[in-house]
């Protein structure tokens, strides 16, 4: 049953500014730092829900990257993840809104993954039954060769495979270049925004989770507050919708803990209906709090 997560562990600086940037100038901003990385915090999440969990990737050999794996183990979950000396940690600056957030990012010892760093974290867990990977992975030149082996490796072995399709500039900026090297997922993960960029513009979101079912078995489309929905081979597309919190803080985060959800309501042998309700469940708790991890009272 255990899930292995492959992707960036970074350190998340998140700024929450009240109102407009002043440009050049100052705006008042509550400011945090601490762990982050798509791919990290989902493992996070799955953790704080129980769910058996190993994080693959890369780090350096310093004082943030022993940080963010303390926190990784502090949350439940399995670490196998190489650390690198004279390399630091990747770090991403956000500045967040109530509904939006902006990252300035330094990928740091994370472009330093490689099919050997899977390899490791495929071997360290005998009873690893689905590989979840970040696109992030995809989107570095760098690495890109690990993620592709990711997901071709964890086949190979008979485990399932799910691909959280990260972020829609750097998916605009690769165009039909990012499709032709990716191998076919169980599952594929969009927020609306990156679902356009992979299969038009236009449509519902139910519409452009279907135009993507030739890429993975079943699509997940988030639409933020306006929920999620799922479609999958000769049924119907099911909806679900969001979950609702008195104020939403950050958005930082959402979608991780919403494919942490879904995953370890799926692999439990969850509907998509309510495998869907359970990711939002998750959404809920991450927009409600400043940072992509799980609180402590959030768990």
């Amino acid at each position: 049953m255990t899930v292995i997560v492959v992707g960036d562990v970074v350190t998340d600086i998140v700024t929450v500014h009240e109102g407009p940037l002043a440009i050049g100038s100052d705006t008042l901003a509550s400011v945090r730092a601490g762990g982050g990385g798509s791919a990290a915090n989902t493992a996070a999440w799955l953790g704080s829900v129980g769910h058996p969990v190993t994080f693959a990737g890369v780090a350096g050999d310093d004082e943030p990257g022993t940080a963010r794996l303390a926190e990784l183990v502090a949350a439940g979950v399995t670490t196998t993840v190489r650390r690198v000396p004279g390399v630091a940690t990747g770090t991403v600056v956000v500045l967040a809104s109530d509904a939006e957030r902006t990252m300035f990012t330094d990928r740091g010892a994370n472009r330093l993954l490689s099919p050997a760093d899977v390899d490791r974290a495929l071997d360290a867990t005998p009873d690893g039954r689905h590989l979840h990977l970040s696109a992030y992975v995809l989107f570095d030149p760098d690495c890109a060769p690990a993620g592709r082996h990711a997901l071709l490796a964890a086949r190979e072995r008979g485990l399932t495979t799910s691909l959280d399709a990260a972020s829609a500039a750097p998916l605009e900026r690769l165009g039909p270049a990012f499709w032709s090297s990716v191998p076919e997922v169980d599952l594929l993960f969009a927020n609306l925004d990156e679902a356009r960029v992979l299969a038009g513009p236009s449509g519902t979101a139910a519409d452009l989770a279907a135009a993507l079912l030739d890429r993975a078995g079943a699509v997940i489309v988030k639409s933020g507050a306006g929920g999620a929905t799922w479609a999958g081979p000769a049924a119907p597309p099911v909806h679900a919708p969001a979950v609702p919190v008195a104020r939403v803080i950050d958005p930082t985060g959402a979608g991780d803990a919403f494919a942490a959800g879904f995953l370890a309501a799926w692999l439990s042998g969850a509907s998509p209906a309510d495998a869907l309700s359970t990711g939002a469940r998750l959404g809920a708790l991450a927009v409600a709090q400043v940072g992509g991890r799980p609180s402590a009272t959030g768990r």
